[in-house]
Order: structure tokens, then C-alpha cells, then sequence
């Protein structure tokens, strides 16, 4: 089976893009700029809260069900118990968080890494 496709810039067998890229030094000076400072400040007031509260959210299920058998075996409706319920939450917290996070970076991180990628190619 072949293709036709041809292989990425910079691999065996094809020329590289138009110039190497930052050094080393360029990258240090990047990481200690204001603006990458702010980058990273917008990523951990997001991550690192939703990150302890869903920890705090999952230990706090496990020690229910280790702990406080009666309660989680409390029948709600049907076969449907609390265990089950606090179970399917779960899931459902892990899927928001990653909606909630796809939001944040689209809004506020994207554009803020955008820009320093685009000064760091352009030489700026």
C-alpha cells in the first residue's frame, strides 16, 4: 500500500521550515516574561481549585461508601440507591469539569498562548 501524501516539513528526505526555530535563550526570556506569568497564572486559578474539589468530591464518595453503608444503601426509587446515584455523578462532574475547562481555555488561555507563539515564530 503506498500514498501520496507527502511527509512532514523537517523529516528525512524533505526540506526543513523556513528557519530554524527560538533557542534556547529566546524560550528562557519567554518564561520570565509578564505575559507568560499571566499564561500561567490563568491555568492554575482554574485547574488547581476544580482539582482539589473533584479529589475532595471522590474521596469524599469513597469514605461515604467504606464508612456509611446504611446511607449509600438508601433505596431512592426502584433498585436505584444513593450509592448509584453519587456513582453516576461522577461521571457526570469529570464531563463537566472538561466542558468548563474547554471554555476557560478557549476564552482566556488560547489566545493568551496564541500570542506568545506568534511573537516567539515571528522573532518579535
Amino acid at each position: 500500500m503506498t500514498t501520496e501524501a507527502a511527509p512532514p516539513p523537517g523529516s528525512a528526505g524533505t526540506p526543513a521550515a523556513a528557519g530554524p526555530g527560538p533557542t534556547a535563550e529566546e524560550f528562557a526570556t519567554v518564561q520570565q516574561s509578564a505575559e507568560f506569568a499571566e499564561l500561567r497564572r490563568s491555568y492554575r486559578s482554574f485547574a488547581f481549585p476544580l482539582t482539589v474539589a473533584f479529589i475532595a468530591w471522590y474521596l469524599l464518595y469513597v469514605l461515604l461508601s467504606n464508612y456509611a453503608g446504611g446511607f449509600m444503601g438508601t433505596k431512592l426509587f426502584g433498585n436505584i440507591n444513593v450509592a448509584l446515584v453519587l456513582g453516576l455523578a461522577q461521571f457526570a462532574t469529570t464531563f463537566l469539569i472538561a466542558w468548563l475547562y474547554s471554555r476557560h481555555a478557549a476564552a482566556r488561555l488560547d489566545p493568551k498562548a496564541s500570542a506568545i507563539k506568534a511573537r516567539m515564530e515571528g522573532g518579535k
